[in-house]
């Protein structure tokens, strides 16, 4: 049975969705919700949700190029990025250059691109990418300039709605349930 949602989301948003080959995620309000926690020794720490890991790493396992881009230097998101198996650009100043400098080394243009992220600092970056988003929480000023919004918040889910917009206008949410469930391709169990 071919993924059901798929025809939920708008005609053009399909579109954009299917040429994505990189996804770049800003972290802080966009994979967490946004609060920053420090320890009596000055250690952060950070709450990332599980299903948002596991969309990071179907997009992967599909071909799509995974990176966090975000202007806070965190030692927590790269651990998070390197368990996921994706790029870490932590304390980015310009992330349009940075998202622009990851697309070239890969080879694909800036229409090839998605990016999803929360808040002013991600503003400059999506105009200039084939599909941008934002978390259902998102600052208004943000929310209101991108091409689609999750209906989770950012840190609960948000990502991984995201992801699974991508993998189905892409057509691998079939094969990754499949996959997962070990059914066959007539749809029975194998």
């Amino acid at each position: 049975m071919p993924y059901s949602h798929l025809n939920d989301y708008p005609a053009d948003i399909r579109e954009r969705a299917g040429r994505i080959r990189l996804v770049c995620f800003d972290v802080d309000g966009t994979l967490t919700d946004g609060h920053l926690g420090f320890d009596s020794e000055g250690r952060e720490f950070k709450a990332f949700h599980v299903h948002d890991g596991m969309g990071l790493v179907m997009l992967r396992k599909s071909g799509i190029a995974v990176a966090f881009v975000t202007a806070r230097a965190s030692a927590v998101a790269e651990q998070r990025a390197d368990e996921l198996g994706v790029e870490a650009h932590t304390g980015v100043k310009d992330k349009l250059a940075c998202v622009r400098e990851i697309a070239a080394r890969l080879g694909i243009g800036l229409d090839e691109v998605a990016f999803m992220g929360d808040d002013l600092p991600d503003l400059k970056v999506m105009p200039h990418v084939g599909l941008s988003a934002a978390p259902a929480n998102a600052h208004p000023w943000t929310r209101e300039r991108v091409h689609w919004r999750t209906c989770a918040a950012g840190g609960h889910g948000a990502a991984r709605e995201f992801c699974d917009l991508l993998l189905a206008a892409q057509g691998h949410a079939e094969t990754l349930l499949n996959d997962l469930t070990g059914a066959g391709g007539d749809g029975t169990r194998a």
